[in-house]
């Protein structure tokens, strides 16, 4: 079943003829739906607030908090949808990887995964592991109404990154060097993280997301080739595990822009693109059939007021032509931004956009 043939009845019938999820059916919408990756989080003075004294990990675990830091930017922007609050490792340390997100740093793996024997850490996620998930999801539909939630998780080639490096790279050293050196190993751990990804991901949907993106943050470090060879088949298998369910799946990387063709082949119905490549371009590697995601650079919302209308009338120029279009930032919300330059920017495109 394609997000194209959900039967209105597996949602609220608001939620499902919302602007957001019909831009990613590539239906006609009353206006272009917004939203923005780290939309909750950082940049809003009531996050830190309510996350004052409170570890990262542990935030992504109790659902009271989750809910709350998820609804912060719906109730202050006005966004067209919700994603839920998480972190991409939080599926690792729920089957007992030892790991930590330090402030600073990022994701830190105690011990990196290099052999064959270190794929014992790797067991199966079950919806048991991420009780809270379901809790807190719970709770996000009953408060969200017709605005829809989207479900997220890391694509495996990312989570292989953090797990084979130790942590954040510059350069994938590691990753690169058991990829290309021992072939089989590397298409062992990604299918591994696939089979990990999709239960995470079929936990959110079956809790009430109505949408889900698989983050893949650092593959715009590999060429088309390798991606094709070494990364495609387990991104393809994580989207093709929750295509039954009918919801628009999203793709994103950083740093993409040769690879967006691929990146809508491993089977997503919308594909984001990051800054550097305009919408009108990137719709011409992606092909027909998709809708896609973007592209502000998060950087302009320093700018002045003209200068943010200017650019985004840009993106929103660019994407005129496009099959379906949700408005977003080419990457996430900058910690330093100015949360309401992000509530003027979705009001200018919902004026701007009105059809």
């Amino acid at each position: 079943m394609s997000a194209n043939e959900r039967p209105d009845g597996q949602q609220p019938k608001a939620t499902y003829e919302s602007a957001f999820l019909k831009a990613c059916r590539r239906e006609p919408v009353p206006h272009t739906p917004v939203w923005f990756m780290r939309q909750a989080g950082r940049s809003l003075p009531e996050y830190l607030k309510v996350r004052e004294g409170i570890a990262m990990l542990d935030s992504c675990m109790r659902p009271d908090l989750v809910a709350e830091i998820t609804l912060q930017p719906v109730r202050r922007h006005n966004v067209d949808a919700a994603i839920y609050f998480s972190d991409i490792v939080v599926p690792l340390k729920a089957i007992g990887i030892d790991l930590d997100i330090k402030p600073g740093v990022g994701p830190v793996v105690e011990k990196p995964i290099r052999t064959r024997a270190d794929l014992a850490q790797l067991r199966d996620l079950t919806p048991d592991d991420v009780s809270y998930v379901t809790e807190a999801i719970g709770l996000l539909t009953a408060e969200l109404g017709s605005t829809p939630l989207i479900g997220f998780a890391g694509a495996p080639f990312t989570l292989a990154s953090y797990l084979v490096e130790g942590g954040p790279s510059k350069n994938h050293e590691h990753t690169k060097a058991l990829m290309y050196g021992d072939p089989q190993l590397w298409a062992d751990l990604l299918d591994r993280l696939a089979e990990i990804t999709s239960a995470f991901l079929k936990v959110q949907i079956e809790a009430g997301a109505s949408a889900v993106q698989l983050f893949d943050s650092w593959v715009g470090a590999l060429a088309p080739a390798d991606y094709r060879r070494s990364v495609m088949p387990a991104s393809t298998k994580v989207f093709e595990s929750v295509a039954s369910y009918g919801v628009p799946r999203i793709h994103f990387g950083v740093g993409t822009g040769e690879l967006l063709g691929l990146m809508g082949e491993a089977g997503a119905d919308v594909v984001g693109v990051d800054w550097r490549v305009p919408l009108d371009v990137a719709a011409t590697r992606v092909g027909p059939g998709k809708a896609l995601q973007g592209n502000l650079d998060p950087a302009v919302l320093f700018s002045s007021t003209e200068a943010v209308e200017t650019k985004t009338r840009e993106v929103l120029d660019a994407a005129a032509g496009l099959e379906g279009h949700v408005f977003n930032l080419g990457h996430g919300v900058l910690p330093t931004t100015d949360p309401d330059a992000l509530t003027r920017l979705v009001e200018y495109v919902h004026t701007h956009s009105v059809r």
